[in-house]
């Protein structure tokens, strides 16, 4: 394949080249003919055009009926709204579980109940239900209990649902093995035997509880419920679906991108409290996008979860109180600056275990008294920094670790968890394909790394192999303007599976370069067509690339590759480039 600009080699050691079409195809394009380039590039079938340019729920939306248990977890949703029953909801503490909690919660409050959202400690309780928690709330008298984003893997929890005479219905999307748990339905896409609901297993919890949702209000509707009683409006519910879809970094495609582009007009109508007062902790003026989803208001819900209170996220998310809902976006907002200065105490530390250990295919580091909050986070940073998995685990007091890890495109990291804990080498784990959960004694950690060598060597290699930067388009630096940005984000929303398009931009002489911030690299770069270019490299500073740019001759051009965004921060908008990688032109 030929690369683009003839750059074997960059920077950074990597080939670039185009994300789809020729180059030839694309010299002239005006907006509309470059939305469809980008729309192909992505994967889109050519006669999905439309539908992918204007994402529809009626375009993409399955038959719930398709997933296995579906129905029948409707119909004992509905049988509990009919008899007034006392339902619970039993969520994970990260966006995703707080955003499916949230959306059960207001939509069986909708229909007349009054739900009872139970949110486990993240320190105190660990990850999922656990059999006491299911227990004392059938005591407290909930018949029913739906967890969401989790419960595919409780298997001992929810023998002893069974055992205090409580119904559970499981709603998630994580990987399954062979055997499922006793419970009244389990609604994964991610079953095993799963048949046409595979297609749908990128979705998020969140995803899969909206389609509960349409498949309980299909159930009522045909029940005649709604003659006498006013029927919800789910699709307002679409700003959930949008914020835990894209925090949980589920692949934008088919559903899930009707999912967060609806909900996306949704959310700029701020219907919710509680979101309305996230946007302003996050300091957002303008309607968030899916990029502030992923990197502004599911840091703050997430929080919660990771140094704070656990339930504070489906507070936040199921008030309609907004003067509360404006006190718990405060303290999130404060939760996670306090979140960002432990992280960063954990990452160094990680990273210079990473350097002691050499270079394996999958990073797997472990420290005593590190923040259990914090290391996924972290462990999205190492697999960032290395390009390969990363698995970051704190280590209590009595030698247990719990641990979070982080995956790369082509390398399952979910099922390889999945396979350790079957063959005895953790406590529990599970997850998807880019991320993962799980609990190891500290006598196991050598062994569960080299089970994880073994099997993901070969995965990570080729990934490593195919490693290439992407380009969608070449312009000189005038052409990175907010018409630019405008005609690109026609082709969103973008995030994972979907990304977000990626230009090169020169050739260009560096005429300012400094650092800013935490790390980052900011230039000021002109251009032979006696233009000039407002660039940023983050966090680069201690980096390849970060040393070729500040250290970058004033006689030597460079081309320039990374995302055009808007910068706002000025009287007027104006567009600068995130920087990816750099080449040298000359």
């Amino acid at each position: 394949m030929t690369p683009v600009l003839g750059i074997q080699r960059s920077i950074l050691g990597q080939p670039w080249r185009w994300r789809g079409l020729a180059a030839d195809a694309r010299d002239g394009l005006v907006p509309d003919d470059l939305v469809t380039t980008l729309l192909l590039a992505r994967g889109c079938p050519r006669d999905g055009l439309d539908a992918y340019r204007t994402p529809s729920i009626r375009g993409f939306m399955p038959d719930p009926s398709i997933f296995r248990d579906m129905d029948r977890a409707a119909a004992r949703l509905a049988d509990a709204v009919a008899a007034r029953e006392t339902v619970a909801v039993f969520g994970d503490y990260d966006v995703d579980g707080a955003t499916s909690a949230a959306l059960m919660v207001r939509l069986l409050r909708d229909l007349g109940l009054a739900p009872r959202p139970y949110i486990p400690d993240r320190l105190m309780e660990g990850y999922g239900p656990s059999g006491e928690a299911l227990v004392r709330l059938a005591r407290e008298g909930a018949s029913l209990i739906v967890t969401v984003d989790c419960g595919a893997q409780a298997f001992e929890a929810l023998e002893m649902a069974r055992g205090a005479g409580v119904d559970v219905i499981v709603v998630d999307h994580h990987k399954c093995a062979a055997a499922l748990p006793v419970a009244h339905a389990v609604v994964n896409p991610n079953r095993l035997d799963e048949t046409d609901g595979a297609a749908h297993g990128h979705l998020a919890a969140v995803g899969v509880a909206f389609l509960l949702g349409a498949a309980l209000l299909r159930e009522l509707r045909q029940r005649g419920w709604f003659a006498e009683h006013p029927e919800p409006r789910l699709l307002d519910l679409l700003d959930l679906v949008a914020l835990g879809t894209v925090a949980d970094v589920a692949a934008l495609r088919g559903l899930n991108r009707a999912f967060v582009a609806q909900g996306l007009k949704v959310m700029a109508q701020r219907r919710n409290p509680g979101i309305a007062a996230l946007i302003e902790a996050s300091r957002l003026t303008r309607a968030p996008t899916a990029s502030d989803l992923g990197f502004a208001l599911g840091p703050r819900i997430n929080a919660g979860g990771r140094v704070g209170k656990s339930d504070l996220g489906v507070r936040l998310l199921t008030t309609d109180d907004p003067d509360e809902a404006r006190v718990i976006a405060q303290e999130l907002d404060r939760l996670n600056e306090e979140r960002r200065a432990i992280e960063a105490g954990v990452q160094v530390a990680a990273e210079e275990m990473i350097h002691a250990k050499g270079n394996r295919a999958v990073a797997v580091v472990a420290g005593a008294g590190w923040h259990p909050g914090v290391i996924g986070i972290v462990a999205g940073r190492l697999k960032e920094k290395l390009n390969r998995p990363a698995i970051v685990i704190a280590l209590d007091e009595a030698g247990i670790g719990k641990g979070s890890g982080r995956s790369i495109a082509g390398v399952d990291l979910g099922a390889a968890v999945l396979s350790a804990r079957e063959h005895g080498l953790l406590v529990a784990g599970g997850g998807h394909a880019m991320a993962a959960g799980l609990t190891v004694a500290a006598d196991r950690l050598d062994a569960f790394a080299d089970f994880l060598e073994e099997r993901l060597a070969e995965p990570v290699a080729r990934a490593a192999d195919d490693r290439a930067l992407l380009i969608d388009s070449v312009l000189a630096p005038g052409g990175v303007c907010p018409d630019l940005v405008t005609a690109l984000e026609a082709g969103g929303p973008y995030g994972m599976g979907w990304p977000a398009p990626r230009v090169a931009a020169g050739p260009v002489r560096l005429v300012k370069v400094d650092v800013v911030g935490n790390g980052h690299v900011r230039t000021i770069a002109a251009g032979d067509d006696g233009r000039s270019l407002k660039a940023v490299a983050f966090r680069a500073a201690d980096t390849a690339l970060g040393a070729a740019l500040l250290g970058a001759p004033s006689h030597r051009r460079l081309w320039l590759a990374g995302r055009a965004r808007i910068d706002d921060w000025g009287s007027r908008p104006a567009a600068e480039l995130h920087i990816d990688d750099a080449a040298w032109a000359d």
